[in-house]
């Protein structure tokens, strides 16, 4: 019998559901022993009943959830408990589901000051006031889903490895244990470090001048020390740095629960660098991990 599978995407851009498609032939092998009860992104599955007929929010049974995207409405956070109350196992699908992500970065403002930006003083905005017909409250700041209800498995990357997702599933389907790595970007990196020190940053779309040389030793802002490493799936070879680009820190940090930023201090300390040439650090370390409180409104 088919595994039934239940997933959702929230506060997300819907790129983690495009990488479940980048598995490849893989999917053919897993589509067999899966069943998808419900998925927006492929299926017409509504919350309150086809028609409307439905009084509250409910999804249906299944074996397996699985949430892409963080919670930063009130409607989020009543999906993911409804999610965690009809599945068995759930799974954080992505860097917003296990950190915030790259919304989160909006925990640096109040709720006002997001609302002003947006639809007051942006220049290409016609001024006017949010929304309110119709509209879910927001949450006080964006959260990852483990802060909202228990998960079983955190699947980090923006997006994910296809690689990790297709492992994941093939073991709990086999009832096997699912463990990331516990270790740095660096360590899958091919590039050579000569452990020379940088006085400069450079922008990061300044071709490097060499293809060998660690990318943060030519000057580039690369957060592979402070990263976990996966991103590239079985060919190992973080994908950022096989296209010769500096790692961005989307796997997050090198344990759950770990701070990325102070690791990231402590890397750049070694080569040198003095920190204040880096603009914006706060959310420069922490653009993929701005939940679990990690970043807060700035007070003047």
């Amino acid at each position: 019998m088919p595994v039934k599978v239940l997933e959702e995407w929230l506060n997300m851009c819907g790129g983690c559901e495009c990488s479940v498609l980048d598995i490849g032939e893989a999917l053919l092998d897993l589509l067999p022993q899966l069943e998808f009860v419900h998925m927006p992104v492929l299926m017409d599955h509504k919350y309150y009943g086809q028609t409307g007929e439905g009084k509250k929010l409910e999804l249906p049974q299944a074996d397996l959830g699985i949430i892409s995207g963080g919670v930063r409405t009130e409607e989020h956070k009543e999906v993911a408990k409804e999610v965690r109350n009809k599945c068995k196992t759930v799974i954080a699908y992505g860097s917003c589901a296990c950190f915030g992500g790259v919304p989160a970065l909006a925990n640096m403002y109040t709720k006002d000051e997001v609302f002003n930006k947006v639809y007051k003083t942006t220049r290409s905005t016609v001024p006017g006031g949010p929304p309110t017909i119709n509209i879910t409250p927001w949450t006080d700041r964006v959260y990852a889903v483990d802060e909202v209800i228990k998960v079983d498995v955190m699947i980090p990357g923006c997006a994910p490895s296809p690689d990790l997702f297709a492992d994941a599933v093939t073991a709990l389907l086999t009832g096997k244990p699912f463990k990331l790595e516990e270790k740095a970007v660096c360590e899958d990196c091919p590039l050579k470090r000569e452990k020379k020190a940088i006085a400069a940053i450079k922008r990061p779309l300044e071709p490097p001048s060499s293809k060998e040389r660690c990318l943060l030793e030519q000057g580039y802002l690369c957060l592979g020390p402070a990263t976990r490493t996966g991103c590239g799936g079985h060919e190992k070879v973080p994908r950022c740095i096989a296209g010769m680009f500096p790692c961005r820190g989307c796997m997050g940090p090198l344990k759950f629960g770990g701070n990325q930023m102070v690791d990231m201090m402590g890397a750049l300390a070694t080569i040198g660098l003095d920190v204040k040439l880096i603009l914006d650090r706060l959310a420069t370390f922490n653009r993929f991990v701005g939940g679990h409180n990690v970043l807060r409104p700035r007070r003047v």
